[in-house]
């Protein structure tokens, strides 16, 4: 998401803390990701709280945020669909056993801060691919790295939030449906089953204030579902759990309208359990 999560606060998100960035390289190299700006640990905690109906968030050093701000920018000039996010992770895991990576979930902000809302939702065996602010055509650039890559059993994709927001530019909502069918085709061609999730509710994105997205995202949600059917896949309803009678997210269960906070995904976590533990029996 463009203002929420952690786009409002620095571009590109990175959850991990690394190294100072160093020179980019440039043109065809074993590492592309060298020079990869690392999200600075007081960020980090920011977000956290961000999650957490009670707790207070601490803006980072005002310095430290420009700066990161700045190398997030300019890394998604070169690497736009983020693959260097989870390039060494990715590396770790396809040579752990694969009871450390049998589900992937691929997503956006939504994906991403379930992992800082509920971080013990993930964890061996469950593994999160999301990236704040991301949408559906960069999602599927990386489906390969970060979902095939790690020859899961099954693969959890919610995604469209950024898509009806406009993050990457104007789309149609052909484009979106297709992006979602060819990830799916990608998932089903090896052997990787699908949950499919709906699209959260949100009757305004912060950043996009002029949109008004209630009525696109249930429109997404019930071709979704139909999709789902006819595919065989898993459809995972998270829309009916978290929304108001009007469309919206409600109050108690997100800090923002867009994202659940801890409570929200508390809602859903059952949901998304059961779901999964259906795609890894198959």
């Amino acid at each position: 998401m463009r203002t929420t999560g952690w786009a409002a606060i620095g571009g590109a998100a990175a959850l991990a803390i690394s190294a100072p960035a160093q020179a980019a390289p440039k043109g065809l190299v074993d590492d592309p990701c060298v020079g990869a700006p690392a999200m600075p640990a007081s960020l980090v905690a920011y977000m956290r709280a961000r999650y957490t109906p009670s707790a207070t968030p601490v803006t980072p050093p005002a310095a430290e945020l420009t700066a990161y701000r700045a190398a997030a920018a300019e890394a998604a000039k070169a690497d736009w669909p983020n693959l260097c996010r989870y390039r060494a992770d990715n590396r770790r895991l396809a040579a752990a056993p694969q009871a450390q990576r049998k589900v992937v979930f691929m997503g956006d902000s939504i994906t991403e801060g379930w992992g800082l809302a509920k971080p013990g939702f993930f964890g061996p065996g469950v593994v999160n691919r999301g990236i704040s602010g991301q949408t559906t055509p960069q999602m599927l650039v990386r489906f390969q790295a970060d979902v095939v890559a790690l020859r899961p059993l099954a693969v959890h994709i919610m995604a469209g939030t950024n898509d009806l927001a406009g993050n990457t530019g104007p789309t149609s909502e052909e484009d979106v449906k297709n992006n979602i069918r060819a990830m799916v085709a990608i998932a089903k061609a090896h052997g990787i089953h699908v949950v499919l999730a709906s699209i959260p509710p949100t009757a305004v994105f912060t950043w996009a204030p002029g949109l008004k997205p209630g009525p696109q995202v249930q429109a997404l949600n019930t071709w979704l579902k139909a999709f789902a059917r006819q595919e065989g896949l898993i459809y995972a309803d998270y829309y009916a759990a978290l929304a108001t009678p009007d469309g919206a997210m409600r109050p108690a269960l997100t800090f923002d309208g867009v994202h659940p906070n801890a409570e929200g995904y508390a809602a859903i976590e059952p949901l998304a359990r059961s779901a999964v533990a259906r795609a890894t029996a198959r």
